[in-house]
Formats: C-alpha cells, structure tokens, sequence
C-alpha cells in the first residue's frame, strides 16, 4: 500500500512542477511594465522555489525503498491519429527527479542572486518573467513520457535562450549573439526531429516505456541500420543544445547576456539537454556501438579543442564558456564509452561548480562597473573575501583537486575512459590538464597581484550584496561535498550515485580496472593538475599582455572558426540569398505577378479607348458587329 501512496502522491503532484514557473512567466510577462521590479523578483523566485520543494518530496519518493518502476503521468491525449497515439504524460522515476532537483535547486539560487544583480535594470520583470518561462520549459524537456514532450520543452529552451541572450536588444552585437545561437541551434533541432519521424515511422510509437521496451526485447533485428541513423539523428540534435562539435559556436557569444543567465542556461541546465537525452536513450545507443565511437571522438576532440582557445582568451565571461564547452565534451566522452551514469555524475557536479564559477564572475562583474576583461582586473580578492574563496572553490573542484566535486566525475571519466582505450584516456589528461591551467590562469589574474584597472574602478571595487554572496555559498558548498554520493570502487563498495540511477541508467559494456590500476590513473591525473596549477602561478606572476604572435594570435582568435564559418558557409549563402531575392524572387515571382497586373491595366487602357461618348461610332460598330455575325453564320462550318 506504501507504494502505491507514494505513487498517487507523485501523480498527483508532478503536474506542479512546470505549473508554478508557469504562472510565475504568465504574472510577470502580463503585466511586467506596470509590476515593481522588487514584486517581479519575489514572483519569480518564489515560483521556481516552489516548485524546488515539490522536486525536493518526488526526490525522495524515488529514492525510497517503496519506489518501483517509472510513474507515468497522463495529462491528456494530445496527438491520436490512425494507430499513432501521443499522450501528453510526464514520466517520473530516478533520471528525471535528479533532473528536476538540479534544474530547481540551481535555478532557485540564481533567481536569488538575479534579484540583486538585476535590481538597477529597467527590464528586471521582464527579466524574470523569461527566466521562468525557461525552468517552464526545461522542466517540460526532464518530465515529458515521450520525445515528443521532451522536443516542446527542447524547442522552449532554444527560444528562451535568444530572449535572454538578446537581452539588452538595443545592443546590435547582442542580438547577433541571440540570432546565432537560435539558427545554430535549430539546425541541431532539425536532426531530432528527423530522428523521432524514423521513429515513428518505423515502431509506431514516441513513447519511451514502448520504444525502449521493443528495443529490449529484441523483436526488430532488421531495424538495425535503422536504429544506427535515430541515434545520430538525436546525437545531431544534442551537438546543437549542448555545443558540441561543429554546432558550439553558439555558447561563447551566448556570454553577451546578463551573467546569471550564463550561469542557469549555458552552466547547469540547457546545454544538459543532450546528455539527458542521450542518457535518456541509452536503451538505443547500446545497440549502436558505431555511434557510440562518434559520441566518444566528437566529445573528446571537443573537450580538447575548446580547452586550447580558454588558455588565451581574456574576457572572464569567456573563458568559462569555453571551459563550459570542454566540459561537456567530457560528457559526452563518458556516453561514448558508455558510462551513461558517470556523464549524468558530471552533470551534477558541474552543475555546481560552474553556476558558482559564473556567479563569482557575475560578482566580479558587478564590483568592476561592468569589466570583463581580467587584463584589466588583479588584486580583487582584498576587496572581495567571499567572491575569492568561493571563486577558488569552484577552480579547485573543475580542476579535478582531491576531495572536491570535480574530482571523483572527473577521475571516474577518465577511469572509464582508460578502460576503453587508453588513448582516450590519454587526451582525456591532457584535456584535464589544460583545464587546470586556464581555470588557475584566470584565478590568479583576477584574484593575485596588483590591481591593473583605473582609478575610478579600483575606487568602486566592493564585495557583493548578502543576495549574491549567499548563492555563491551554497554552490560552493554543493562543489565540495557533492562528488562524495558517486565514490569510485577504491574508496566505497557502494556507489550512492550510481545505485539510484541504476534502475533507469547504467553503465554499459565497461572493463573493470583492478584496485592499483584506479590509484595509478587517479594520481596521474592529480598530479599533472597540480603541475599545472604551479604553471598558471608562475605565467600570472608577472603577466605579460603584449600583443600575440605564432599560436598564441591563433588560440586568442579561436582558431578562426567564425571566420572560417563566415567564408564557406554564411558569405555564399548571404551570396545566394540575395541572387535568389534579385532574380527569382524580384525578377521572377515578382516580375510574374506583377506582369499580370500591369498586363490586366495595358489591355483596360487600350479598350478604354472605345468608349469615346461619340453615338455614330457606336453605331458603326454595332452594324460591324452584325455584319461579322452574319459572316460567321452563313460561312460557318453546317
């Protein structure tokens, strides 16, 4: 009977989860010109806080001993068609509620933070009213029973993202950024959506109980090939929302937003979606070891690759941004291996750490008038105590430091990693490594030294509001003690993490590594991130800023990817377009209709000219009339 209560229970309040953001976005964006800005914020936060405690009791629902099985939650049949029928459901078992408590948890902090951040802009109610819609969607994307579902609340989540990117839209180069994200997004969107139509096409269904469960059983062993083409349908999909290779462009100038936003769309839940979904998916991908590779090369090569432009970029915004990027490279790293647990492991803990990192920056922000640059910044962490030691808590624990968060995802990627192929693992360090020195880089250069900016600012420079310091403790405290429920098997017997997702997501087709082998790999890494840190502090000791030559200018430019992305593919469509707009739209088209018209008024005008008001012409013509009427009578055809 147990059961079955808390069953009930779930059913009867999941439904409110995405309820409470929706009317917090529907208050807020009603009546956002009339709202006080300190009444928005409330609105706003308390919405995602409630929903935050219904996420905290479903949590724990799952986690119970009582729990069995995934609880479907039917709304209402939304598409019935023929033998096609999709409901609109919401499936709660252990994959979703740990979603739903990120989502929630984070992005209560966050809308906290936002309402001191946020308090000076005209726009803060609006501000809120899409920062809700966002956790409305988002969560639509965690609790959806079928792809369906998940595609509405992935759709949501992409336009959410051009609102809040383009935030301040009277800024040219911001609404570029929103319009970039936005495109290359949608040609991502485009690979999903053909992947649920083979989906539909070939099962019948959307469904994840009925598509996993044909899957399982094994019942459509000539459905091979296509199977292979859904999983890269939906890894096309995941590459766009979670920036991977070649669709992350995106996520770097998604940093012209307000800070908060980097922190809650482009940190902790947004680019989250294809790791879910491929997560999500895992009964798919196991039966496609082919696209597993390509998961694993695409993941590594973009943890790699993004790694290299953080070392020289000098905008603080952007290097977590591309930190973000490397990251979840190591993401999809663990799916490619198949360590489907551990990649959802690293969601949560970067999670934590980097919506710190992004806050703290945010902090920093704010104390500098608006500076990004870190050229530009030194010697804060006298003026800013807490920013300082929570900023060097998120540092410590991307760069994988024993006894952080980072450090127990990270080594048990690289473990996994190790036991696929040790090349990966090798790139993989070298990834890590990296990791550390640009995080370290720009801790020292912001935090160290002596102050670099003018006058006026280091005038201004003071710590952060109660609103925004607050959050950056509770991350920070998430950071630290947030890996300990995911213990690699040298430390617990009992991995907490693992053991909750187990009936929902498990690792798959893994070697085990023997108890040394773990301890070895584990002290290399630690190692080589120490070094590193020791690296960041020389360089930063006495930094040099002159003007870049060699590979420097090339990391520094991002290895020209825009650039490149210009020349073939955004000029000769530009090209294209407008030789299409000249000669088949205006020339063609145009040319057609408007030839129609002026043909219609050529020929009105000429047959205007018989009406002349003059009585004898009309009478000629009518004996003219007759006279051609008689003619065709009398030699007509009998």
């Amino acid at each position: 009977m147990s059961a079955l209560a808390g069953q009930v229970r779930m059913a009867n309040l999941a439904y409110l989860i995405p309820l409470f953001p929706l009317i917090g976005f529907l208050i807020n964006g009603i009546f956002w010109k009339s709202m006080p800005k300190s009444l928005g914020g409330a609105i706003g936060t308390v919405a995602i806080l409630a929903s935050f405690i219904v996420s905290l009791g479903i949590f724990f629902e799952v986690k119970s001993a009582a729990f069995h099985g995934p609880v479907v939650v039917h709304l209402f049949d939304f598409i019935q068609s023929g033998t096609l029928r999709i409901p609109f459901a919401f499936q709660v078992d252990a994959l979703s509620a740990l979603f739903l408590l990120i989502i929630t948890g984070v992005g209560t902090l966050i809308h906290v933070y936002s309402t001191s951040y946020m308090h000076h802009d005209e726009g803060m109610v609006r501000y809120f009213a899409y920062l809700n819609l966002f956790v409305f969607s988002m969560l639509l994307l965690v609790l959806g029973a079928n792809y369906l579902i998940m595609f509405i609340g992935w759709e949501g989540v992409g336009l959410c993202s051009y609102l809040l990117i383009g935030f301040w839209f009277k800024n040219r180069d911001y609404t570029n950024a929103a319009k970039k994200a936005f495109i290359m997004n949608r040609i991502g969107d485009l690979g999903f959506l053909v992947g649920m139509m083979l989906v539909i096409f070939n099962y019948g269904t959307l469904t994840y109980q009925d598509f996993f469960g044909t899957l399982k059983a094994g019942v459509t062993p000539n459905l091979g090939s296509v199977n292979t083409w859904i999983a890269l349908c939906f890894f096309i999909g995941a590459t766009g929302k979670s920036a991977q290779i070649p669709l992350y462009t995106w996520l770097p100038d998604a940093m012209a937003g307000p800070t908060p936003v980097s922190a809650l769309i482009h940190a902790a839940t947004m680019v989250t979606a294809g790791i879910y979904m491929i997560a999500r998916s895992g009964a798919l991908y196991s039966l496609t070891p082919g696209v597993l590779n390509v998961v694993a090369i695409i993941g590594l090569f973009t943890a790699l690759f993004a790694a290299t432009i953080a070392i020289r970029q000098y905008d603080i915004k952007k290097v977590l941004a591309y930190s973000t990027v490397s990251q979840l490279g190591f993401m999809f790293l663990a799916l490619g291996v198949g360590a489907y647990t551990t990649a959802v492991f690293h969601v949560m803990t970067h999670a934590f750490f980097k919506a710190l990192l992004f806050l703290g920056s945010g902090s920093v922000i704010h104390a500098m008038g608006g500076e990004q640059d870190i050229r530009k910044m030194g010697g804060l962490g006298k003026h800013m105590r807490t920013t300082q030691a929570t900023f060097l808590i998120g540092c410590l624990a991307i760069s994988g430091v024993p006894g952080l968060s980072g450090f127990f995802s990270k080594d048990e990627i690289l473990a996994n990693a190790f036991g696929y192929s040790p090349v990966l693992w090798v790139f993989g360090v070298l990834a890590a490594m990296m990791t550390a020195f640009y995080m370290f880089r720009l801790y020292f250069l912001t935090f160290s030294g002596s102050f670099r900016g003018t006058e006026e600012q280091h005038h201004h420079l003071h710590e952060s509001p109660a609103a925004m310091t607050i959050p950056l403790i509770v991350l920070a405290i998430a950071s630290v003690v947030g890996g300990y429920v995911g213990l690699p098997p040298v430390m617990s017997h009992h991995n907490t993490f693992a053991s909750y997702l187990s009936p929902v997501v498990s690792n798959f087709g893994l070697h085990h590594l023997s108890h040394t082998t773990e301890w070895a790999l584990m002290g290399v890494s630690v190692i080589v991130s120490v070094v590193m840190i020791g690296v960041a502090y020389s360089v930063t000791k006495t930094p040099n800023f002159a003007e870049s030559t060699g590979l420097a200018k090339l990391l520094e430019n991002k290895w020209y990817v825009d650039e490149i992305y210009d020349a073939i593919i955004v000029r000769p469509l530009a090209g294209l377009s407008t030789l299409l707009d000249k000669y088949a739209e205006r020339d063609g088209i145009d040319g057609l209709v408007n030839g129609v018209g002026k043909t219609v008024r050529w020929g009105s005008e000429r047959l205007r000219l018989l009406q002349s008001g003059q009585v004898g012409f009309y009478i000629f013509t009518m004996v003219m009339g007759i006279i051609v009427l008689f003619m065709i009578s009398f030699f007509g055809v009998k």
